[in-house]
């Protein structure tokens, strides 16, 4: 049984908290800092927009080099293994894979020797103290542009940050259990609808 993260939109107020949450956990985990999550507004309703984990997933089945798996309840996405093709984004039919580029926290911002670089010579620049490189030709060690997508914080106890920060409770983990919850109480609604319509019948 799958799970994944969804948003009231009537609760929901814009305010951002849930992809500032989502953006800082996983910065600390090493990943990309950008959020796996974007609030939109449409109209007078705001709510974020994020991964459902697909029971088919379009974006593992596109994904060349398998850098996207659906693993136990949840689709992840490697971010090692990405080489940015872009190709995912394209098949998610929620638009909720996007692709930025930043450093992992544990790399390093400069280096300390300089390493000259001429017409010759095929050695980086380091006149930039964090890029390689100059004008078009540079680049910064350890930057590349990937995919980013909801992971559902696997590698937090309390489960999403986004659910746990947002000050509306608008955003709610939804698992096996909360599925046969709804099934149940919807169950009942019919059946007592059923019973109303028969009980009217019967007294005309």
């Amino acid at each position: 049984m799958k799970s994944f993260v969804i948003a009231d939109p009537e609760k929901c107020i814009g305010c951002g908290t849930c992809m500032a949450a989502c953006s800082t956990v996983h910065k600390q985990q090493g990943l990309q800092s950008h959020p796996r999550l974007t609030v939109v507004k449409l109209d007078d309703a705001t709510a974020p927009v994020m991964c459902r984990h697909c029971e088919d997933a379009p974006c593992a089945t596109v994904c060349p080099v398998q850098a996207i798996t659906k693993q136990q309840d949840r689709v992840m996405l490697n971010e090692t293994l990405c080489v940015g093709c872009t190709l995912c984004a394209v098949a998610c039919p929620f638009g909720a894979i996007a692709f930025d580029g930043s450093r992992p926290v544990a790399m390093a911002n400069s280096y300390d020797t300089y390493i000259p670089s001429t017409i010759r010579s095929s050695n980086p620049s380091t006149s930039i103290p964090s890029t390689f490189g100059q004008d078009i030709l540079a680049w910064e060690p350890g930057v590349k542009s990937i995919a980013v997508k909801c992971d559902l914080c696997g590698f937090r106890e309390q489960g999403p940050a986004c659910a746990e920060v947002c000050p509306t409770q608008a955003i709610v983990m939804i698992d096996e259990a909360n599925i046969a919850k709804a099934r149940d109480i919807k169950r009942e609604c019919a059946a007592d609808s059923s019973a109303s319509a028969k009980g009217g019948a019967v007294t005309r």
